[in-house]
C-alpha cells in the first residue's frame, strides 16, 4: 500500500524550479522508531515534500517531524539496485591476492548552513561557508544504525582560513575547485570529533570470495550525533534519520524551533567530481538541492 502511495506522489509530482522550497516539520508526542520502517503512524500525518535530486532526475520524498528534543527526517527515493557494499575486497586469482572491488555503496546527504545569513551550499558556489553533513552509506554507517556527521567548509583560501579551528591534517584534505562564476575555490571536508560507525579491515590471509573492508563499529563522540536507518524494498529506499535539536558540540549545526533553518539534499556524496551520466555508478557527482528551509510548525 505505501508502495502505490510513493509511486501515485511520483506522478502527481510538479515541475521543480529554482525556488526554495518549505519542509514542515511536524511537532509530535509520538515519534517514529528510527529502524527503516516507514510505517509508523506519525509518518502519515506529516507533510510530504518532493525535491528533485540534480544529478539523477529522481524525485525524493522528504517528510520531517520533531518532539521537544529531537527532530526526526523520513527519505524515500527510487534506486532500481541495491548497492550494500563499499570498495569490497574481492579475490584476483591472477594476482592471488585480494583487490578493491569496483562497487559504490548507496548514499544520502542532508546538508545544513551553519551560519547566521543564507548561503549557496553548491560546493560551486561563490559564497564562503560552513555546513553541517549528516552522510548516510549504505556499508559504512548503515549497518550500524547511523550517518556519519562531518562538516563541509568551502573557502576562496587553501589553508582554511574561514574557520580558524582547523588542524593541518584537515587542511591537508581541502579540494580545489571552481565556482559558477569560474572563481577558484576550496572545499574542506572535515569529520566531526569522535570515531565512525565502521572499522576498516584488510586481509591477510584468503578467505571468502567477497569481503567486506568495512565492518561495522560502534560510533563515539559528535560523529555518533546522527541516527540512521534505511531498507530497500521493491526499488525503494527508505532511510530514517533523527538527531538531538541541540547536541552541544560546535561541529554541528543546533536547531532553535520556530527558527527556521536552511538546507540541501543529494542522494550522491557532495564531492565535486565530475558528472559523468555514463558511469555506472554516480557516487561522489551528487549536487545540491534546491534551497529547502525546514519550518517547525506549532
Amino acid at each position: 500500500m505505501l508502495r502505490i502511495i510513493i509511486l501515485m506522489l511520483l506522478v502527481l509530482s510538479p515541475v521543480f524550479a529554482g525556488a526554495e522550497i518549505q519542509v514542515i516539520s511536524l511537532r509530535t508526542s509520538t515519534p517514529p522508531v528510527v529502524d527503516g520502517d516507514s510505517s509508523d503512524a506519525v509518518w502519515r500525518q506529516a507533510r510530504p515534500v518532493l525535491i528533485n535530486d540534480k544529478t539523477s532526475g529522481e524525485t525524493i520524498i522528504l517528510t520531517s517531524v520533531y518532539t521537544d528534543s529531537d527532530i526526526y527526517f523520513l527519505v524515500q527515493y527510487p534506486d532500481k539496485a541495491e548497492n550494500p557494499l563499499h570498495k569490497p575486497w574481492m579475490w584476483d586469482q591472477t594476482a592471488k591476492a585480494y583487490l578493491e572491488g569496483p562497487h559504490r555503496e548507496d548514499t544520502f546527504v542532508f546538508k545544513w548552513n551553519m551560519l547566521d545569513t543564507d548561503v549557496d551550499l553548491s560546493v560551486f558556489s561563490d559564497d564562503d561557508y560552513r555546513a553541517d553533513v549528516w552522510y548516510w552509506k549504505a556499508n559504512r554507517s548503515n549497518p550500524a544504525g547511523y550517518a556519519d556527521d562531518k562538516m563541509h567548509i568551502l573557502s576562496s583560501t587553501a589553508d582554511g582560513r574561514v574557520d580558524k579551528t582547523l588542524n593541518k591534517t584537515e587542511v591537508d584534505q581541502s579540494t580545489a575547485l571552481l565556482s559558477v562564476s569560474g572563481h577558484q575555490r576550496y572545499l574542506i571536508r572535515v569529520a566531526d570529533q569522535g570515531n565512525p560507525a565502521y572499522s576498516t579491515f584488510r586481509p591477510d590471509a584468503k578467505g571468502a570470495p567477497v569481503l567486506d573492508q568495512y565492518p561495522s563499529a560502534t560510533p563515539s563522540g559528535s560523529r555518533a550525533d546522527v541516527r540512521a536507518k534505511g531498507s530497500w524494498q521493491g526499488g525503494f529506499w527508505f532511510v530514517e534519520f533523527s538527531r538531538k535539536l541541540t547536541t552541544g558540540h560546535d561541529d554541528d549545526v543546533q536547531f532553535d524551533p520556530p527558527r527556521p533553518a536552511l538546507f540541501g539534499v543529494s542522494i550522491f556524496s557532495l564531492y565535486g567530481n565530475k558528472l559523468d551520466v555514463q558511469s555506472p555508478n554516480l557516487y561522489g557527482m551528487g549536487r545540491i538541492s534546491t534551497p529547502l528551509r525546514l519550518i517547525f510548525s506549532p
